[in-house]
């Protein structure tokens, strides 16, 4: 077997290649494989000129018979491949994500989300005898039940304005400068998934130095962004035209610093270190008065890093029990400071102890 080709985009096919990788060597997978849009005749317009969709030999299969074969196939070298606690994405259409999500869960796979991706700007329906088709599919799945698998819940929640994110994602289509073009101007590809797709998803499924395989690389997409987001890569592309513009592309992009790398950490994944230890190091120092979000009820730190209201005296979370006649109380989640005129939940103390890359933490 050849050296671990990490952060290369390999010429070849994808299951032959696939068999060339070690087993469990794999943190995540993205896959847009062939959408077998052309064995239902879905490509033409009533004139017969070809819709803006895919029209190359990679899509072509004899029946569903042999799809769903090949299907099986890379699906099968994906989960081999893939830790016991990684993930994959699958994205699909109408055409073929059904096929795609019920070989999944025959081989397997534990399906967590079914993601929408709404277009912002999707291509019309030229015949208009059906609704325009303005959506993708995304099948998020572990290896199986039993994985450990990561959700960067509290990134997610960040990059939606702090609220949860939900499964359906409003993304525009890879236009602009974005697009990659070939010599006359063209369109490289038919279907290059736009950056911020990809963005999201390494974001919320990965951390710095997670290995990310694209067994269907493309225009290079998933490589770009992790190398951004600081992942390493693997993709695997057989047409030697999309290989070239994506080794350039890939080229061409920088990985953000390592402070730049840090995503909002999960409250799981917070420092389990005691509320006097702040009081000891002088962020949160003995003397500071502590409140509640509405400012009805406060409390002194004291040195010993408890805290004392009136004749009451006891750790945060005693203390705030105590002063909302409560069985128990999350203190970190309860208390409020003040720092330079901005009020904070004193929670954010283990949070900003935390933000760091976030390779070692799970």
């Amino acid at each position: 077997m050849q050296d671990f080709p990490l952060d290369q985009i390999l010429c070849g096919e994808c299951i032959e290649t696939m068999r060339s990788l070690p087993d469990a060597s794999i943190d995540c997978i993205f896959a847009d494989p062939p959408y077998n849009l052309q064995l239902r005749g879905e490509l033409r317009r009533p004139d017969e000129t070809v819709v803006d969709g895919v029209d190359d030999a990679w899509d072509k299969f004899a029946d569903y018979a042999t799809y769903d074969n090949f299907t099986r196939e890379w699906l099968a070298e994906a989960r081999r491949l893939l830790t016991k606690d990684g993930t994959i994405w699958v994205i699909g259409s109408y055409h073929n994500v059904f096929r795609l999500g019920a070989i999944m869960q025959d081989l397997g796979f534990w399906i967590l989300n079914d993601i929408v991706w709404r277009k912002a700007n999707p291509m019309p329906n030229f015949r208009g005898r059906r609704f325009t088709n303005a959506h993708e599919t995304l099948i998020w799945a572990a290896r199986g039940p039993e994985s450990k698998y990561r959700f960067n819940y509290q990134a997610m929640k960040a990059l939606n304005d702090d609220m949860q994110m939900r499964s359906d994602w409003y993304l525009p289509l890879c236009t602009g400068n974005e697009r990659l073009r070939n010599a006359h101007g063209l369109k490289l590809h038919p279907t290059q998934k736009p950056e911020s797709l990809l963005h999201r998803v390494l974001i919320a499924s990965t951390v710095v130095d997670d290995i990310v395989l694209d067994p269907f690389s493309g225009s290079g997409t998933t490589a770009a962004m992790a190398k951004r987001l600081g992942r390493r890569f693997i993709g695997i592309e057989r047409h030697p035209d999309y290989i070239e513009a994506a080794r350039a592309r890939v080229e061409a992009e920088t990985r953000l610093s390592d402070d730049q790398l840090a995503i909002t950490p999960a409250k799981r994944e917070l420092p389990r270190v005691p509320f006097g230890s702040f009081v000891e190091q002088g962020a949160l120092p003995a003397g500071t008065e502590l409140f509640d979000r509405q400012r009805r009820l406060s409390a002194t730190v004291m040195p010993d890093g408890s805290l004392v209201s009136g004749s009451h005296r006891g750790s945060i979370h005693k203390m705030g029990a105590i002063l909302t006649n409560a069985p128990s109380c999350n203190g970190w989640t309860f208390w409020y400071f003040e720092r330079q005129g901005e009020v904070l939940q004193i929670d954010i103390l283990r949070t900003e102890q935390a933000q760091t890359p976030l390779r070692n933490v799970g």
